[in-house]
């Protein structure tokens, strides 16, 4: 045998076997979640450039009381209310209107909820069944009675919308903050942070806030759907946001009467709210399946 020969074998005795290629294994991609977050994308940009579209005011009639959809004129594209109004720009003011409330109250509900619930999962003990209880009280009592009683007292409007959307979600963000906690509570690091004397600040906040904070947002837009469903079940009621406002639920209320001669003062904010709760439920499923680990393990 040669020297190169020997060389050869030496070193591929020091490489050892080669290591097998894995595929990388890719995720299918839905067409279905591409244009959620592009419908989404389409709605927010609208609510916010509302003003700067090429819209008519959504309180100034552009033509004949209750035209069905029709071409030529951006106006009329979704039709006339039954005062004549833009459907197309009342639908966008809208817009406004319902992603705000379901945006803020999505907000404040998670956080009060969250912050509780880490407090009941850490601390355990007396504090844990006080919270829960206090959930268990809340998640028992109707949340559309509650919303029925909080506009009947006070007078319906956006604060009094966005104060009874929050308190009927905090109980769900302190059982799913409650529960991650619980888990991570319980992990070697938190241990070890105890063990070398961190508080309980710095331990919910820089060992746990941070495990458990990605599954609470990937939760956010299911909720938010929920909540604009419930807005707009209580403008249909007429307990939501007062004329001449526009929203999606009270021109649902308003239209109704006239659902045999004109459908498309129903269907057409049924629609929109529609593609917008099945937008925001798919980009809670797809957020769920990449952010929170509990659904990979």
């Amino acid at each position: 045998m040669t020297r190169a020969e020997v060389r050869i074998e030496r070193e591929q005795r020091l490489e050892g076997p080669e290591k097998p290629e894995v595929p990388r294994v890719r995720t299918p991609r839905s067409i279905v979640v591409y244009l959620s977050y592009a419908w989404l994308f389409v709605m927010i940009a609208a609510a916010i450039f509302a003003d700067l579209l090429p819209l008519a005011s959504y309180s100034v009639p552009v033509g004949p009381p209750r035209q069905p959809p029709q071409l030529g004129s951006l106006d009329l594209l979704a039709g006339t209310d039954n005062l004549g109004r833009s459907m197309l720009s009342r639908c966008v003011y809208g817009a406004q209107v319902s992603l705000l409330i379901g945006t803020v109250a999505t907000l404040i509900g998670s956080a009060l909820g969250s912050s509780i619930g880490m407090l009941g999962g850490y601390f355990q003990k007396r504090t844990d069944a006080g919270i829960r209880l206090l959930s268990d009280t809340m998640l028992a009592f109707p949340p559309l009675i509650l919303l029925m009683a909080l506009t009947a007292v006070f007078a319906p409007g956006l604060g009094t919308l966005m104060v009874g959307l929050s308190l009927i979600i905090i109980p769900s963000f302190i059982r799913l903050a409650r529960a991650n906690t619980l888990t991570w509570t319980a992990r070697e690091f938190v241990l070890a942070a105890r063990n070398m004397g961190a508080g309980h600040g710095r331990i919910l906040g820089r060992e746990i806030l941070p495990n458990v904070l990605p599954p609470l947002l990937a939760y956010l837009p299911i909720v938010m759907a929920a909540l604009i469903v419930a807005e707009g079940s209580l403008s249909f009621l007429g307990l939501g946001i007062p004329p001449p406002t526009p929203s999606w639920g009270g021109m649902i209320s308003d239209g109704k009467d006239s659902l045999a001669t004109a459908p498309h003062l129903v269907f057409v904010p049924a629609a929109v709210i529609f593609c917008t709760v099945f937008a925001l439920n798919q980009a809670g499923d797809h957020l769920r399946g990449r952010f929170d680990r509990t659904m990979r393990d």
